[in-house]
């Protein structure tokens, strides 16, 4: 597989197998990072019931101090992580392959504020608004179309509807509106 094809955006139809990879892969991570781990939950559209997806299981683990990306490193040398990078200030960013294709994603943030985080108030809005479901499936097969070989530009096409259900998730628990894209 060529380095392009390795980052083709591929939705498929969601398949209740992704839960049942994220418990085999949680326990996994809990005896890699254990005692650093304080949560670890299932996120990304693979979280989602009946959500199209790329088949990549997004992971989102809480530490109880976020420490230097060497020692999460080291932890993980031999779990088939390698540490992809920050992107955002206050967490790390792993990625798992298998054949030349990721499998995995694995964000590290600290404990304070990991459920108030965007990314599972997002999870959470569109598990509890099935509408939204239906409505994020159809942008995400037209951006794969827009933008197959175009990981960042398919990221951007989403950003204004994310933003939107994060809004509403963020109201609706009475917690201040912030910028996807700012943490």
């Amino acid at each position: 597989m060529s380095a392009q094809q390795h980052y083709l955006v591929n939705i498929v139809p969601y398949s209740s197998d992704w839960s049942m990879e994220f418990d085999k892969e949680k326990e996994r991570l809990l005896g890699i990072l254990a005692p650093h781990i304080a949560a670890i939950e299932h996120t990304g559209s693979t979280s989602i019931p009946n959500q199209d997806a790329k088949p990549i299981i997004d992971i989102s683990a809480a530490v109880h101090t976020l420490l230097d990306k060497q020692i999460y490193e080291n932890l993980l040398s031999h779990s088939g992580y390698r540490y992809i990078g920050a992107f955002k200030t206050g967490r790390h960013f792993f990625a798992k392959e298998h054949a030349g294709t990721r499998t995995h994603h694995l964000h590290i943030f600290p404990l304070e504020g990991f459920y108030e985080r965007n990314e599972l108030l997002f999870r959470d809005y569109l598990r509890a608004h099935p509408d939204f479901v239906i409505q994020y499936g159809k942008l995400k097969r037209t951006l794969a179309e827009q933008y197959p070989s175009d990981p960042e530009g398919y990221t951007r096409g989403k950003t204004d509807f994310i933003q939107r259900v994060v809004d509403l998730a963020r109201t609706e628990r009475g917690l201040p509106l912030l910028n996807v894209w700012v943490d």
